[in-house]
């Protein structure tokens, strides 16, 4: 952290091509007191990371066409320190893992209010017990999280998906379009 801020006072980088809700989720971390710098794609992520070098960022999986996975690598490999939190509507066990491989300290599903992910730069999942799901996965949510996982080993590429699963591309393309079931 720069040397002129004030040791409680944390930057955060906030990557989302939603720029209400980064307005929206900027105003509600700066009420709390940190510093936030935002950024709608990829490139202007990178040259604030590089300029400003803050210590947390709160990264979409999504950014327009651009993966988010892709930027926690980036971001990873320009500053090996800092602590990222991965945010997105459409979780999935296979971009979870993924994101965490990458480096990113956690995974959290939108709606995320500031509070929730504050407390989430902190939490290094110390003294945490895995503790197996109560009812296992409907073959629908089952379905969905494979869907995933083929399309992200595809690097996201639907056409290489599709020949894989052995379906029309249009089929996939419907499957992806739709929210994944809850359970």
């Amino acid at each position: 952290m720069p040397s002129n801020k004030p040791d409680n006072c944390l930057d955060i980088l906030l990557i989302d091509d939603d720029e209400t809700f980064c307005m929206v989720l900027e105003n509600a971390i700066k009420r709390r007191g940190y510093t936030i710098a935002t950024a709608n794609n990829i490139s202007d992520a990178l040259s604030i990371a590089t300029i400003q070098q803050p210590v947390y960022a709160i990264v979409d999986l999504r950014i327009g066409e651009e993966s988010g996975l892709t930027l926690v690598k980036s971001l990873v490999e320009v500053l090996p320190d800092i602590r990222i939190v991965m945010l997105t509507g459409y979780a999935s066990i296979a971009t979870a893992v993924q994101a965490i491989k990458f480096g990113a300290k956690h995974y959290l599903t939108k709606p995320a209010d500031a509070d929730e992910i504050i407390a989430s730069f902190a939490d290094d999942h110390k003294n945490q017990t895995i503790k197996p799901a109560d009812n296992p996965l409907s073959p629908k949510r089952l379905e969905w999280e494979h869907l995933q996982k083929v399309l992200l080993d595809n690097e996201g590429n639907i056409s290489a998906t599709a020949r894989a699963l052995g379906m029309h591309r249009r089929t996939l393309q419907r499957k992806l379009q739709k929210h994944p079931v809850k359970k």
